[in-house]
């Protein structure tokens, strides 16, 4: 059986003697490291707390960037419904029913304007696979190979960037 005697297991503290200056000067930077650390300690809560709250503000923006388009839409929503309501209550003629509808895409028209959003010229132009999505291809001989017969289905930019494709019919020799 091993005995330890705790004065054994105890180091031996040395004493060291210090001029008064340089105790001072060690005091004064071990003062200032500890007040360091509390800094950077602090510093860190607040990158910590700063790097939450962006997020939740990232989060929040996402959330709710296309709030205005959405209350745009919301109002030509509404003006479609009268213009439906109005038709079915009134019977009216389909001539007035077709003047609303065309009012109501005018402004569709116009607040994507006010977005950014274009639509895609396609139709005499030649083909282009980042702008057109060729769905059928049609022998003519008289249109110069890989022209833009007809647009079947429109497509947009939004800020110089294409959105969607236009689908068209394309032709071929």
């Amino acid at each position: 059986m091993i005995s330890h005697n705790k004065e054994e297991n105890k180091k031996e503290e040395k004493e060291i003697i210090l001029k008064e200056s340089e105790y001072l000067k060690l005091k004064e930077d071990a003062d200032k490291a500890s007040e360091f650390a509390e800094k950077i300690l602090r510093l860190q809560a607040d990158f910590e707390n700063t790097r939450k709250r962006i997020e939740r503000e990232k989060q929040d923006f996402v959330k709710f960037a296309n709030e205005g388009i959405i209350l745009e839409l919301l109002n030509i929503l509404d003006d479609l419904e009268r213009t439906v309501s109005l038709a079915e209550a009134q019977k009216q003629d389909p001539e007035a029913f077709l003047k609303g509808v065309e009012m109501i895409l005018a402004h569709l028209y116009e607040m994507l304007k006010e977005y950014g959003v274009k639509p895609l010229e396609a139709k005499g132009k030649i083909f282009d696979p980042h702008c057109h999505e060729a769905l059928m291809q049609v022998e003519d001989k008289e249109l110069p190979e890989h022209s833009v017969m007809e647009e079947l289905q429109k497509g947009y930019m939004l800020n110089d960037r294409v959105i969607r494709t236009a689908k068209v019919k394309v032709s071929k020799k």
